[in-house]
């Protein structure tokens, strides 16, 4: 892979153009540039420490860059993940004492008054990725794995137009990385823009496009 210059793409759909983020004094990002399309999968990847989480928090709205721009929709927020976002974290955020069905519930809610009918949804898709038997569980009682699952089935239930995952496939066994990934180039087909940091290279070399980062800073692009 080789460096390409960069800028501020209007044709991308979320990007970052020359950011710079610091955190406790260390830079963690340094004169980075980003575009994500729809209807593409781009892999973000590098050693850890060298990015990654960081670059997904700022693109999700989640962090502010020290300098330089952060653009998504313009009905996006200055801060704060915009409406339409699927996000899997790190750790996963799930709220720990409620099902894994209520924890898809939850982003749900709002569009459907029926309580019977979202947990039905809910159900649905926790089946779709082999968690029907512990759809009744409270998360904390769930495997790493199951979990990460979980997590995902949140992210991807609203059929995102942007979908943001940290490690995607880090915990599964075969059988729900296939299950999962299906589900994600599925939703990229369908013409949503998908950004996956990834340790991978298996999933990394799948993805349209790449980018990769050493120490904070942009060292290769496919």
């Amino acid at each position: 892979m080789s460096v390409q210059p960069t800028a501020t793409d209007p044709g991308s759909s979320l990007g970052a153009d020359r950011v710079r983020y610091q955190r406790a004094g260390r830079l963690i990002l340094n004169d980075v540039s980003v575009a994500a399309y729809p209807s593409q999968v781009l892999a973000v990847t590098g050693p850890s420490g060298s990015g990654k989480s960081s670059l997904l928090a700022l693109l999700a709205g989640l962090e502010r860059p020290d300098a330089g721009t952060v653009y998504r929709s313009a009905e996006s927020p200055d801060v704060g993940v915009p409406p339409g976002y699927g996000l899997v974290l790190q750790g996963y955020g799930l709220v720990s004492v409620l099902t894994a069905a209520e924890n898809v519930e939850i982003v749900l809610q709002g569009q459907r008054a029926d309580r019977d009918g979202l947990l039905d949804r809910a159900e649905e898709v926790l089946e779709a990725v082999g968690l029907a038997d512990v759809a009744d569980h409270p998360v904390e009682q769930l495997s790493g794995g199951q979990q990460q699952r979980v997590a995902i089935d949140r992210a991807l239930v609203t059929d995102p137009a942007v979908l943001l995952a940290d490690e995607l496939t880090a915990e599964l066994d075969h059988v729900s990385r296939q299950r999962v990934l299906e589900r994600v180039f599925g939703l990229a087909e369908a013409g949503s823009t998908v950004v996956l940091c990834t340790h991978d290279p298996e999933l990394a070399a799948s993805c349209h496009r790449e980018i990769q980062l050493t120490n904070g800073t942009v060292t290769a692009r496919r």
